[in-house]
């Protein structure tokens, strides 16, 4: 799991890398700026550059997931005669974002929102925050490949489930969270974001059977709040 989360970041980092070039960045915030699809000659016009180098760089885009395209003739018109269909680019609904160190801060979001919404049914909002980690680490379990799940030995068990959220787990007598995915979320809301952490860690660990371990708030610098030790 640890080998695809950073194979999943390498990507992302590839990805980003794609608008590094000047010309491919243009295009794509031309086309971004569009309400609808662009045919390559009006995106070449729209940035200045030859229809020739447009089409390389927006099929670039298409390659890593930034553009998608579709095919319609601009003419409206239809039958023999219309001409074939032109293809046109626009923005994907793909989200690429890379930070370093990782953040998970749409963890948070999805965890306190769910919290949120629990409370304004009328449970009280310590016990939404509980339950709503609970269902964030179910769905990280289910996530979690099998052969993950039957290692034998649970700290490490827990953390290869741990590894893509950020945490950067380090398993030697207990299991240190090297990194906290929601740093700067934690600065200004320590109290809010290190229950909520625990919470979810917790949660993980029971949902993956781990009764020998005990998660709890060890508060350092440069590291995540919560640590993990075994029960006894």
């Amino acid at each position: 799991m640890a080998g695809s989360a950073e194979e999943g970041f390498a990507r992302r980092v590839t990805t980003l890398g794609a608008l590094a070039d000047p010309v491919r960045r243009a295009l794509y915030r031309f086309v971004s700026d569009q309400d609808h699809a662009v045919s390559r000659e009006q995106a070449a016009e729209g940035v200045e550059v030859p229809k020739h180098t447009a089409k390389f760089h927006l099929d670039r885009l298409v390659d890593e997931g930034l553009l998608v395209t579709e095919f319609r003739r601009l003419t409206g018109r239809t039958g023999p005669g219309a001409g074939r269909p032109a293809k046109l680019y626009r923005r994907s609904a793909r989200e690429v974002s890379v930070s370093l160190p990782h953040r998970r801060y749409d963890l948070a979001a999805e965890v306190l929102a769910d919290a949120i919404e629990r409370s304004l049914h009328g449970a009280p909002l310590d016990r939404s925050i509980v339950a709503a980690a609970d269902a964030a680490a179910q769905r990280a379990v289910d996530d979690t490949p099998d052969r993950t799940r039957n290692r034998a030995g649970e700290l490490d068990r827990l953390a290869t489930t741990l590894a893509p959220f950020g945490y950067e787990p380090k398993v030697n007598d207990d299991l240190v969270l090297a990194n906290c995915p929601f740093d700067r979320l934690a600065g200004d809301h320590r109290e809010l974001v290190c229950g909520m952490n625990l919470a979810f860690v917790c949660s993980v660990a029971d949902r993956l059977g781990c009764a020998g371990v005990r998660a709890e708030l060890d508060p350092a610098d440069e590291r995540c709040c919560v640590r993990v030790v075994p029960a006894d």
